[in-house]
């Protein structure tokens, strides 16, 4: 029997998740030497010594800031994550956040929580202090989407059900998300239109180098009057001084966010969750359910979705006997590929290679086994960074 693969959890991972690993083909632990596969959450990795062993690193949710994925991208290793599985979670606490806003939940529950004496006291002092809590209703206001993803899509949805006007701007959405986007959400043309038309402001948007404080003093000062701002994305994708400074001003209404600060601490209109965004039952099995099914499709096949560091590539087996080999995206990669295989007599059944940026992906099936040698041969070739033998035989 062949040695079974070896899974190593960072953090507590979803058992129906785990489940999903054969218990004959896999050994799953936290205490795992030399893993083939590294599930994690949210421990951060930047510091930590990756064993050459692996093969592939899976994150149990959308972002990955905890994981070194250029680090990764130059060994070769995928860099797996969940995108959409906790977004359903993340749209409920988006539409709680605006109603928590709306309605001044949180400081009207204060209230009552400072009341005392017996009910008819009670009753006289929520007559006389309920209408400094008197708020606004949704329906009829106007929500503006940053960021059109799967969760963006969603909350798009609910507030339209809602009876909300619903704007989006995202310039890097999907042909698919385009296509199961409502037709009644209005596209803006820039974040400023958006900004000055919105009642309420969602961001769901990556932290990229681009939109590390995408919300600054500038956009700020366009938003709408009394409009509130939600950030259940990434803390550093709003400008904490801004958006103080607007709070300050008056100019914002409020400040919901999933990221607690200092900074933050005491504020009146800043309404800080502790970062429960997926912290639902439902998202983290789905989280941990989707990454486990990917990383078994490439440990057993080789085949790559949902990574964000290499290309989608699915190829039905054909053969046997396969190779999965990571590679810079450079000219005449697979010549030199297939021209090594062809010297050594190996006939190619199938091959397909995807690219995207500076890393490429190759699988090839033959019509027979590679020697370990020939393996050898493929690593060595300049800008190859990582050749896997992959015959079916493998596969409990």
């Amino acid at each position: 029997m062949v040695n079974p693969y070896r899974i190593l959890t960072l953090n507590k991972i979803s058992s129906q998740g785990l489940k999903r690993f054969p218990a004959k083909s896999y050994l799953v632990s936290a205490e795992m030497t030399e893993p083939d596969a590294i599930l994690v959450r949210s421990q951060v990795m930047h510091d930590m010594e990756i064993p050459a062993s692996v093969k592939a690193i899976a994150r149990a949710g959308a972002g990955t800031n905890n994981v070194p994925v250029a680090k990764m991208s130059a060994r070769g290793i995928p860099v797996f994550n969940a995108a959409g599985a906790n977004a359903n979670a993340v749209k409920e606490l988006v539409v709680a956040g605006m109603l928590l806003s709306a309605r001044n939940i949180v400081p009207a529950l204060q209230f009552v929580a400072g009341l005392s004496g017996d009910d008819a006291a009670l009753h006289k002092q929520v007559e006389e202090g309920k209408k400094q809590f008197a708020g606004i209703e949704l329906s009829g206001r106007t929500l503006g989407i940053i960021g059109l993803g799967a969760i963006g899509r969603l909350v798009a949805d609910t507030a339209l059900k809602l009876g909300m006007r619903v704007y989006g701007f995202d310039p890097e959405i999907t042909v698919e998300g385009a296509w199961s986007l409502s037709s009644q959400v209005k596209k803006a043309q820039s974040i400023e239109e958006l900004l000055k038309h919105s009642d309420f402001v969602t961001l769901h948007v990556p932290l990229l180098d681009a939109t590390r404080h995408l919300i600054n003093m500038q956009r700020v000062a366009v938003m709408k009057p009394g409009a509130v701002l939600l950030n259940f994305s990434r803390d550093a994708i709003i400008d904490r001084d801004a958006v103080l400074a607007g709070l300050t001003s008056r100019h914002l209404r409020s400040y919901v966010c999933d990221f607690p600060a200092q900074q933050l601490q005491g504020q009146p209109c800043v309404l800080t969750l502790p970062h429960l965004g997926a912290s639902t039952e439902e998202a983290e099995e789905n989280c941990a359910v989707m990454v486990v099914d990917q990383v078994r499709e490439y440990l057993e096949h080789g085949n790559i979705t949902n990574t964000v560091n290499f290309p989608t590539l699915v190829m039905p087996r054909e053969s046997a006997y396969r190779l999965g080999v990571a590679n810079a995206n450079v000219p005449n990669m697979l010549g030199q590929i297939s021209g090594t295989l062809a010297h050594a007599g190996i006939n190619i059944h199938t091959m397909m290679n995807k690219s995207r940026g500076e890393m490429a992906y190759t699988l090839v099936d033959t019509d027979s086994a590679v020697p370990a040698e020939l393996i050898a041969q493929i690593s060595a070739i300049p800008g190859v960074l990582m050749v896997r033998n992959l015959p079916l035989a493998e596969v409990q």
